[in-house]
C-alpha cells in the first residue's frame, strides 16, 4: 500500500505505509497505554534502535508528548496486529538537535511499527483497569470538575453490545448516586476537561456489583461500557476547606445535606457528607475563638453519632465502633455514643465490652430501658460465648489426650 500523508497539516511530515492490515476497526486514543515493536532506521538503511533486539515491546502513553510527535500522530491510527511504517521529517522528530550519537541532526526517519495491544488509561482508585478511559473528543483547558462541581453531561450506557439506558443529566460530583449514576461514571468525570468526550470500560465493582440492575436487564457482575460527554461544568467552592465561620456554615450545610441523604435511606450519600466534614476538621488547625471552637466540637460530635448510625445500618460494625469512639473522646458522656458503641461491640461479637458501654449508658441515664434490656442480653451472649470457649477448649484436650496415650 503506498505510503499516505497522516500529518494533520498535510505537510508531508509524517507518511504512513501499511505493511499488514490490523484486526477489527478500533485504534487507540489519547491516554491510552500501547504496546509496540519497533525499528528505527535512518533514510540510508542504518538501523539506531529496536524493541526486537532486546526482544521485549515498548509501552507508552500515547498523546502525553512521551515520545516524538509523529508516533502520537502515526499510532493513533493504527489497529490491533497491524504493521506500518512511519516516515517522520525532522520537524516531527528529533529536530535540529538529533539524539546523539546514533540521530544526526534534522534527520528524517523510519520507523516500522508493529501494533501488539493497548489499553485504556487507567483511572481505578486500585490501578488494576477496572475503570478504562478512551477519549474521542480531547476537550479544552486544563481545568476538570472537583468535588460537588455541578456537571452538565450526556452518556450512553451499555451493556453485552446493547444500549441500556441514554440521558442528558445534570448534578453535583459526588452526588451521582442521586440521579442513577453509577460509581466509575463519577470517578471519570473528575478527570474531563470542558467538552470531553470518551468512551468508559468499567468493571461491575465500580457498577451494579453483585446486585445488578434488574429495570436495565443488567445481571450481577456484569462489566459495563459508557460514551460520557462533560458539556459543561462549574466548579465548586472549596471554602469549607479553609477554617474561620465561612467553613462552620458550609459544613453545617454540608451535615443537613447527609441527613437528608439518610432519611431517604441513601446511606452512602449520607456517609459521603458526614466524610467530608470530618476531613475537614482533621485538615484544620482548632480556632482561637471559644464561640468557633465550640460550634466545631458540637459539630463533630454530631456528625460522628450519625456516622455511627449510618455505619450500624450498613453493616459497617468497625467503622460504627471507631465513629462512637471519636464522639467520646469529645463527650465521654455522651448517652447516644455509649449506645451505639454497645450496639457495634454486640454485632464485634465482642458482649463483655459492650456490656461496660451499657452500664455507663444506665449510670447517665437510669431510665434508659433499652439499655436495661441490652444489659441483660450481653449477660446471656457472655455466658452463651464461655460456654463455646470451654467446650472447644475441652475438645481440645480430649484430642491431646488421645495423642499422647498414642
Amino acid at each position: 500500500m503506498a505510503a499516505v500523508d497522516i500529518s494533520p497539516k498535510k505537510d508531508g511530515g509524517v507518511l504512513k505505509e501499511i505493511i499488514k492490515e490490523g484486526i477489527g476497526e478500533e485504534t487507540p486514543a489519547a491516554g491510552c497505554k500501547v504496546k509496540v515493536h519497533y525499528t528505527g532506521t535512518l533514510m540510508d538503511g542504518t538501523k539506531f534502535d529496536s524493541s526486537k533486539d532486546r526482544n521485549e515491546p515498548f509501552e507508552f502513553d500515547l498523546g502525553k508528548k512521551s515520545v516524538i510527535k509523529a508516533w502520537d500522530i502515526g499510532v493513533a491510527t493504527m489497529k490491533r496486529g497491524e504493521v506500518a511504517i512511519l516516515t517522520c521529517a525532522p520537524d516531527y522528530a528529533y529536530r535540529a538537535a538529533g539524539s546523539p550519537p546514533t540521530i544526526p541532526p534534522n534527520a528524517t526517519l523510519k520507523f516500522e511499527i508493529e501494533m501488539i495491544d493497548w489499553k485504556g488509561a487507567d483511572l481505578s482508585p486500585e490501578q488494576d483497569n477496572s475503570i478504562e478511559k478512551f477519549q474521542i473528543v480531547t476537550g479544552s483547558g486544563y481545568i476538570t470538575p472537583n468535588e460537588g462541581a455541578l456537571v452538565d453531561v450526556h452518556l450512553v450506557g451499555s451493556y453485552d453490545g446493547k444500549v441500556f439506558e441514554e440521558k442528558d443529566v445534570q448534578f453535583n460530583l459526588g452526588e451521582g448516586e442521586d440521579v442513577g449514576i453509577i460509581d466509575g461514571v463519577e470517578i471519570a468525570l473528575r478527570t474531563f476537561k470542558m467538552g470531553e468526550k470518551s468512551r468508559l470500560k468499567i468493571k461491575s465493582k465500580h457498577a451494579y456489583k453483585n446486585i445488578g440492575e434488574p429495570k436495565f436487564g443488567i445481571p450481577p457482575n456484569a462489566d459495563l461500557e459508557y460514551t460520557v460527554e462533560l458539556k459543561n461544568f462549574e466548579k465548586a467552592s472549596e471554602s469549607w476547606m479553609i477554617p474561620g465561620p465561612d467553613q462552620i456554615k458550609q459544613l453545617t450545610l454540608f451535615k443537613e445535606k447527609g441527613t437528608a441523604y439518610f432519611k431517604e435511606g441513601k446511606l452512602g450519600l449520607a456517609t459521603k457528607f458526614y466524610n467530608k466534614i470530618i476531613t475537614a476538621f482533621k485538615d484544620s488547625p482548632s480556632s482561637d475563638e471559644e464561640e468557633e471552637e465550640t460550634e466545631a466540637k458540637d459539630l463533630r460530635l454530631s456528625v460522628n453519632l450519625n456516622l455511627a448510625l449510618c455505619y450500624l445500618k450498613s453493616n459497617k460494625s468497625i467503622e460504627a465502633r471507631d465513629a462512637c469512639t471519636e464522639a467520646l473522646a469529645i463527650n465521654p458522656n455522651n448517652e447516644k455514643a455509649l449506645f451505639r458503641r454497645g450496639q457495634a461491640n454486640i454485632l464485634l461479637a465482642a458482649p463483655e465490652l459492650a456490656l461496660k458501654d451499657f452500664e455507663e449508658v444506665l449510670k447517665i441515664n437510669p431510665k434508659n430501658t433499652a439499655a436495661a434490656n441490652q444489659i441483660i442480653a450481653c449477660k446471656k451472649l457472655h455466658k452463651e460465648q464461655l460456654a463455646r470457649e470451654k467446650k472447644i477448649y475441652a475438645n481440645m484436650f480430649d484430642k491431646f489426650a488421645l495423642q499422647d496415650k498414642q
